[in-house]
Order: C-alpha cells, then sequence, then structure tokens
C-alpha cells in the first residue's frame, strides 16, 4: 500500500482498514483520492511538505504542531495510506455502543498531548506550554500575561509537583472538557 503501483484499493485492503478505523467504504475511498492529491511527488506516502500545502493547515498558527502530532505514528517522518487514515480515525466522532479505539477520548487527548509535548519527553515543561500559547495568541498577549497563564496552568496541572505536566496531569486537567466532541470532524459519507 506503500507504493503508487496499485491505484484502487482492494476491497481486503478497504475491509481491512474499515474494521480499525470504523471509517466506511465510502469514506475509505474518499480519503484515498484525498491522499492521493495530496501526494504531489506520487511516491504512495506523505510528507510534511505536502501537509504544509494544506491551506487550512498553513494559515494555522498550530498546523506546525498539528503536523508534528500527525507524524507521531510514523519512525520515517512519511505517512502511508494506512497511516494517514488511522490518524484521522482520532477525529472520528464518538458514537454511542462504538468500540473504534482510535477515536476513544484517550487517544484525544494523546493527539493533543503531543501538540505541547514539543521535545517528545513525554512531558509539558513550562517552556513548550509558553511556546504553543504564542503561536495562538501572537502578540496579542503580553510576554508577561502569557507567563502568569503558563504557570497557573502547570500549577494547577501539575499533580506531583515537579515543575511539568505528565500526560496523566493533562487527562485530569481536561477531566471537564468535552474532548470527544471538541476534537472531532463529521467526515462526509
Amino acid at each position: 500500500m506503500g507504493s503508487r503501483s496499485s491505484i484502487l484499493l482492494r476491497d481486503e485492503e478497504i475491509d481491512e482498514i474499515r474494521k480499525e478505523t470504523g471509517f466506511s467504504h465510502n469514506q475509505i475511498i474518499r480519503l484515498y483520492h484525498r491522499f492521493n492529491r495530496l501526494d504531489k511527488g506520487n511516491n504512495g506516502f506523505l510528507s510534511r511538505e505536502d501537509f504544509l500545502r494544506i491551506p487550512e493547515l498553513a494559515i494555522n498558527p498550530l498546523g506546525d504542531r498539528i503536523i508534528h502530532a500527525f507524524f507521531g505514528i510514523s519512525r520515517d517522518q512519511t505517512l502511508n495510506f494506512k497511516q494517514f487514515v488511522k490518524v484521522l480515525a482520532t477525529f472520528r466522532p464518538v458514537q454511542d455502543g462504538s468500540d473504534n479505539r482510535l477515536n476513544s477520548r484517550e487517544e484525544k487527548l494523546k493527539f493533543a498531548f503531543k501538540m505541547y509535548d514539543v521535545d517528545g519527553n513525554d512531558k509539558i515543561s513550562r517552556d513548550e506550554l509558553l511556546l504553543v500559547l504564542q503561536m495562538m495568541v501572537g502578540a496579542n498577549i503580553s510576554e508577561e500575561q502569557l507567563g502568569c497563564i503558563a504557570d497557573r496552568t502547570i500549577q494547577e496541572a501539575d499533580g506531583d509537583n515537579d515543575g511539568l505536566i505528565s500526560f496523566e496531569e493533562f487527562c485530569g486537567a481536561m477531566d471537564r472538557t468535552d474532548v470527544e466532541q471538541k476534537m472531532s470532524i463529521r467526515f462526509l459519507h
């Protein structure tokens, strides 16, 4: 599936992806066509540069962090179609009675956590929090105000008082946030 030699997905591949991600047959076909349009080099995989050509990501102040989180499952900094669909499955709305782990609350929180964990050490430091806050607000808030926001966030979320936010602490801080709704995209059937 990583090469372009097979222009169309085989039914077995679609069925496997459908079972793993919860996407419908038609959604997978649409995503495959979108994947091929993004793959400007006809390589059978997407690079960071391919994602940066998406206008919505290119203008998003967090575009680079979103792209970074997308590549969290890839060791070689490229995504094949199956990896691409698995990441997108994280953003499928959670449906009652569905037991797809890819779009669970925990997976959505892991994706969000990766956006803040700039150095990838599984902890969010004050500096990392400040960096992401600066990306979000630009020059609209002073450095001093951002520092206060970062300090208060760490103080409230840091349960073990190590000055860092672990994934577990991040989940606790997000406990009252409707992550299932806020991190969902409606995919066309």
